[in-house]
């Protein structure tokens, strides 16, 4: 079982179980549940805890995979209990294996009916809208990154952003694992320019919004992170509010967005500076949750892969908890070389990628390439002002709105977005 939120399903399940013998649960552990679905709110470790205290539960031991014959021919039981929703659907297969694996020793599977009334969709929404702690969602992302394949951040920059990046799936189920708080989105969005010189103070203000009304983790654009000393205040700043990691890049001179172009007022910090920088943010911070995440400029800069790496291996003895390649090229090739070479020097730092301009390549194929997270930088921004320009305009145009209705949300699927409106 997963038992990320235990119910009265799970509770009939372990007491036929212990009616007959010894029960030994197989829990499924972070990496096996977000392998098809969401992150668990809970720990292995926490949900493990409040298992093995259920009365009759003898043992529980990790279930590392979905497929139950490994821990079915470690264990050999006698009888496999599990609840009838399996024979249909995705899991049908499975309870055939189980079934079979059964049959070598004569063990038999037992399957106590669904219980009705339980919806775990249910339980996982009013979770969602008690919303989290900031200790929670801190501690977020670092487990994503060592549970998932790829973990797929989206910007967020307001409060109805943050919501869209919470809520939406694809079809197959996929969502965003959490949100990226840009410099560029964030001035863009309130009509002023992308200067170094914002207060992280103001930005917090929009994030405060943003996590009132979400519980994904963040990850927070903090540009070169200032000097060591002002840098020390804005990863306590961002650690006591609840976001999971900051990334500041290692440019030094006059601000400017770095798919612009390269020129004079755009040079790359020498290695030693931006590695004492590393080392105050990392003396700086309280908790092991949090995380500095060094962004290479030297592909922007045309300074070959060579020198992305040589800085890549400076940061990482530093003490980066993560590498940022950055890249203004149409193709992914440099890029895919970059984590090529990076992860023949060290197989486990995570790697995070920013495909703007090389946008054909998927993240699967990102992650097969090495690469552990892939945020897309300003899209929902993108998005949003094309779309309210076009309708500002039609109404203009036809001195009236009835043109532009066909591009517009109605204000109920508007209220169903926003939680406590029903």
């Amino acid at each position: 079982m997963s038992a990320d939120l235990v119910h009265p399903g799970h509770m009939n399940i372990l007491k036929v179980a212990s009616e007959l013998g010894e029960v030994t649960v197989g829990l499924l552990t972070d990496k096996a549940i977000a392998s098809y679905k969401r992150l668990p709110y809970m720990t292995y470790e926490q949900r493990k805890v409040v298992i093995e205290n259920i009365k009759g539960v003898k043992e529980v031991i990790p279930q590392n995979t979905l497929d139950y014959r490994p821990n079915l021919e470690l264990v050999k039981p006698d009888i496999v209990v599990h609840g009838d929703d399996w024979k249909e659907g995705v899991q049908s297969k499975t309870r055939q294996q189980v079934i079979e694996t059964l049959s070598q020793w004569g063990g038999k599977l037992v399957e106590p009916s669904y219980t009705d009334g339980i919806s775990s969709t249910a339980l996982n929404k009013s979770l969602k809208e008690l919303g989290t702690t900031p200790d929670i969602r801190r501690s977020r992302l670092r487990r994503l990154i060592d549970s998932k394949e790829i973990v797929r951040v989206m910007e967020s920059h307001n409060a109805l952003s943050g919501l869209i990046t919470e809520n939406i799936k694809a079809e197959n189920g996929t969502e965003y694992d959490g949100m990226w708080s840009s410099s560029l989105t964030d001035s863009t969005s309130k009509g002023k320019p992308d200067i170094e010189a914002v207060d992280v103070t103001t930005r917090i203000n929009t994030i405060n919004e943003i996590f009132e009304v979400t519980t994904k983790p963040m990850i927070y654009d903090a540009d070169t992170g200032g000097i060591a000393e002002h840098f020390a205040f804005t990863v306590r700043t961002l650690e006591r509010t609840g976001i999971s990691a900051v990334i500041i890049e290692d440019k030094t001179g006059l601000k400017k967005n770095s798919l612009f172009g390269n020129d004079v007022a755009q040079t790359q910090d020498t290695i030693e500076n931006f590695c004492q920088k590393i080392q105050t943010g990392k003396k700086a911070q309280i908790t092991d949750d949090f995380m500095i995440i060094a962004r290479i400029e030297s592909l922007i800069l045309e300074k070959g892969i060579d020198d992305a790496i040589t800085r890549a291996k400076s940061y990482i003895e530093a003490g980066a908890d993560g590498i940022m390649i950055h890249s203004r090229q149409k193709e992914p090739d440099e890029v895919i070389e970059f984590c090529r070479q990076l992860r023949e020097y060290n197989e486990n730092i995570p790697i995070i990628a920013v495909p703007t301009s090389y946008n054909q390549i998927t993240a699967k194929d990102l992650s097969k390439a090495g690469v552990n997270v892939v945020i897309y930088a300003n899209h929902m921004l993108r998005a949003a002002y094309p779309g309210m320009k076009n309708v500002a305009k039609s109404i203009l145009d036809n001195d009236r709105s009835f043109e532009a209705e066909k591009e517009l949300l109605s204000i109920k699927e508007i209220l169903d977005l926003i939680p406590g409106t029903k």
